[in-house]
């Protein structure tokens, strides 16, 4: 028996309350929900994500509309969050108007008059305070509105191909044949571009391990360490592994690959991409402090380090909205970047290089932890990152001429926002 889009409303309200309450992020709330809820079926798990995401990206300004101008109350009763979902819908021109404006009553009827009322920028920008202002400080008011534009909407689909296999135009032949057209990638060399809603988990392509799902910014990241064949790299935050699988491949599946992380659960699901990747050459291993042996035994001995920092993912709100709503302790996150990038920059060799980077659009976390970092290790240098990515005509305003690193926005590139900085060490 169909579930009628009232009942989905109602939980889909109900869902929005449990991600915004949840320590992990939207996608394990949903994921975990539908694992324990079978009865949803694919029509009704898509409408139930749209709905959450879509108030999860807009929900500041919702809440103005709904008469909360202050930071959303995330207690909210069943109507008020059914109104807000329904807002959204409106909102979004959503083909089942008619049925939401029936379910609702008169009382939806009062919502598209009150859309269009002034808000204050941050609000209209649909970004808390603190973070309106810190980018405003960054890139200017103006721009700041144009970034928050891109941010509330959904990211396409990249994916990396991998070269230990195949080729991009091969596998462009093959999602032609599937029915799929994608566009390579205008900045990475081995990225593909799709629609947003393609699934690929359940293809060939991807079982076989010949695509995987990365953001074109974080394949330029891999690019920027640039590798060699029989080097010795370590990845000191590699997490479930994108960025170790492109680093694999960019070193043709030879030298040694260390992949660290502290999170057991993130190394298991390392181990299972690399056997699909069939990359042989990594060696996985959790480091549960700064000082565990994995780290003291590649003191001064490692070609290339890839210092993924833990941020506040700022430049990733296109995927996960939901961390725009969270506290972040900017203070323990800053100190944790310094301490994780002195203790990696241990372990490249002299002559060695590093790459720092995050995806936050903050300075704080970016050129202010390169900055600090510098001050105190006179033995290492920042190095154009042109040097590295001369070879694939990256535009100039990509290259920041101040910082001397990558930066990337949503807006202007289309893709994640990063920040990355190459360093090498003195010989």
């Amino acid at each position: 028996m169909a579930i009628t889009l009232h009942s989905l409303i109602t939980v889909a309200a109900e869902l929005l309350g449990a991600v915004l309450s949840a320590e992990q992020g939207a996608d394990h709330t949903l994921s975990r929900y539908f694992q324990d809820h079978p009865r949803f079926g694919s029509r009704d798990r898509r409408i139930l994500a749209d709905a959450v995401y879509g108030c999860l990206r807009r929900l500041r300004s919702l809440g103005y509309i709904l008469g909360q101008p202050e930071h959303p109350n995330w207690r909210l009763t069943k109507f008020e969050a059914q109104t807000r979902l329904a807002a959204w819908i409106l909102n979004e021109g959503n083909e089942k108007r008619e049925e939401i404006n029936a379910i609702l009553g008169a009382e939806i009827n009062l919502l598209p008059a009150n859309i269009a009322i002034s808000r204050p920028p941050a609000v209209a920008a649909d970004l808390p305070d603190w973070l309106y202002d810190a980018l405003t400080l960054e890139l200017g008011t103006t721009e700041v509105q144009t970034l928050a534009a891109a941010l509330v909407l959904p990211a396409l689909l990249d994916l990396r191909v991998n070269t230990l296999r195949t080729n991009r135009g091969e596998v462009i032949r093959q999602l032609q044949e599937a029915g799929i057209e994608a566009t390579p990638t205008p900045l990475s060399p081995v990225g593909l571009r799709l629609p947003a809603r393609t699934s690929l988990m359940e293809s060939e392509l991807y079982r076989q391990g010949l695509v995987e799902i990365q953001d074109e910014g974080s394949q330029l990241i891999g690019q920027l360490l640039a590798p060699r064949r029989h080097e010795i790299v370590v990845d000191f935050c590699a997490g479930a592994g994108g960025k170790t699988l492109h680093l694999g491949a960019l070193m043709a599946n030879t030298g040694t690959l260390h992949a660290f992380d502290p999170v057991p659960r993130r190394l298991d699901q390392l181990r299972s991409r690399i056997e699909r990747a069939g990359i042989t050459t990594v060696r996985s291993a959790r480091i549960d402090n700064l000082a565990a042996p994995p780290i003291l035994a590649l003191r001064g001995k490692v070609d290339r380090v890839l210092v993924d920092a833990p941020c506040t993912g700022t430049g990733t709100l296109r995927r996960s909205p939901d961390i725009k709503w969270r506290h972040h302790n900017l203070t323990r996150l800053t100190t944790e970047q310094k301490q994780i990038l002195a203790t990696a920059a241990t372990l490249v060799r002299p002559g060695g290089r590093l790459v720092y980077a995050t995806c936050s659009l903050l300075r704080a976390e970016n050129e202010a932890i390169v900055e600090d970092f510098l001050a105190s290790h006179p033995d290492f240098v920042l190095i154009p990152p042109d040097t590295s990515l001369a070879r694939l005509n990256i535009p100039p305003d990509l290259l920041s001429k101040e910082a001397q690193a990558l930066r990337l926005y949503p807006h202007r590139h289309a893709t994640d926002g990063f920040y990355a900085a190459l360093l090498a060490r003195h010989r």
